[in-house]
């Protein structure tokens, strides 16, 4: 073969690759209609649709963001906490899709009076994406902080006053924003086992809070609570909730982990439990279960 072929049949393979798409997860789900006495028991879900670590490690966040939200629920209900996560992860906004599309901020806060009036109009979606890269864990601590990067959102709406000081993480000053307690604790959806819970209903005791903006998130506020489990090391799926009523999905993801711990997860299944995993022993596949 010539150099010349050589050199072209290099770059087709090149090609291909680069435009080659991930392998999707084989997950199954148990079936369900639009009415909430067709949709199985969480229990029943994990039982007969017992997920492979294999099929876990394929997951991504674009997978994720192609499933309706009674999906997201079975998903959900599969996974247990895992470690309390550690350092700084990347977040994406996963909002459950409906007849009406977008979610607004008005829409879930509408039951609230003053400042948080000045909520009316914005899309969580629209909002999250101008505010919000991801959380940072200070495990030790049991406290985490929100990675922000643009105020003028919140700013434009008059929620931020003067310049809220940045903090060093990683060598880089950045806004690390309303600070909220970390630990285990009972999951809104599945009380079967705990979830990582990320409370900000006492944002105000924690050390850094700064009045404005991180008020918002608070008792004071919004108050906002996070759960989280994990998908695999590295990945975790999270729930927000405004004052106990459901808003939307997340993910975090920290490439470094991922990669350390990948081979063992799908080797084994098994990784360390902070929070408690439950009476009920998660199921785990050699094969995926069909849908």
């Amino acid at each position: 073969m010539t150099p010349t072929k050589t050199a072209l049949l290099t770059l087709a393979a090149l090609a291909i690759t680069a435009c080659s798409k991930p392998e999707p997860p084989n997950i199954g789900y148990a079936p369900y209609d639009k009415g909430y006495q067709t949709k199985m028991d969480l229990a029943q879900v994990d039982y007969k649709y017992p997920i492979p670590p294999a099929e876990l490690a394929k997951i991504t966040p674009d997978y994720l963001a192609k499933l309706d939200q009674e999906q997201l629920d079975q998903l959900y209900g599969r996974l247990a906490a895992g470690p309390i996560p550690d350092g700084a992860f990347d977040g994406r906004i996963l909002l459950p899709r409906g007849e009406s599309g977008k979610f607004r901020l008005s829409e879930l806060v509408g039951g609230f009076t003053g400042t948080l009036l000045h909520l009316k109009g914005l899309v969580i979606e629209d909002v999250g994406e101008a505010l919000w890269r991801g959380k940072v864990f200070f495990r030790d601590e049991r406290v985490l902080r929100n990675r922000i990067e643009d105020l003028s959102v919140l700013k434009k709406i008059g929620l931020v006053e003067g310049e809220p000081k940045k903090m060093n993480y990683g060598g880089k000053e950045t806004w690390l924003l309303f600070p909220a307690k970390l630990y285990c604790g009972q999951s809104l959806l599945d009380a079967r086992r705990e979830s990582i819970i990320i409370d900000y209903f006492f944002t105000d005791e924690i050390p850094g809070y700064q009045e404005s903006p991180d008020f918002l998130a608070g008792r004071r506020g919004l108050k906002v609570r996070d759960e989280i489990r994990m998908i695999r090391p590295g990945l975790y799926l999270g729930r927000a909730y405004l004052d106990k009523a459901f808003a939307l999905n997340f993910t975090l993801y920290d490439k470094a982990t991922d990669d350390k711990a990948r081979e063992e997860f799908i080797k084994t299944g098994t990784v360390q439990q902070d929070c408690w995993p439950g009476t009920q022993a998660r199921p785990i596949a050699v094969t995926a279960a069909k849908p």
